[in-house]
């Protein structure tokens, strides 16, 4: 979980690319990611809800 001090809290590249690099490593590691929630003034994001993991 992370804020976006932007406000909003719509997923960018680079949180895509970084949660699918952390979801691969920690597969590697018997880690199971469930979800990665961005929080903004305007609401929140679930990258699991949003089908990105």
């Amino acid at each position: 979980m992370h804020n976006h001090p932007s406000g909003d809290p719509t997923p960018s590249r680079a949180d895509i690319e970084m949660t699918k690099e952390i979801v691969d490593a920690a597969k590697r590691l018997g880690i199971a990611v469930h979800d990665h929630i961005i929080i903004g003034r305007k609401g929140h994001s679930s990258m699991k809800g949003l089908l990105l993991i």
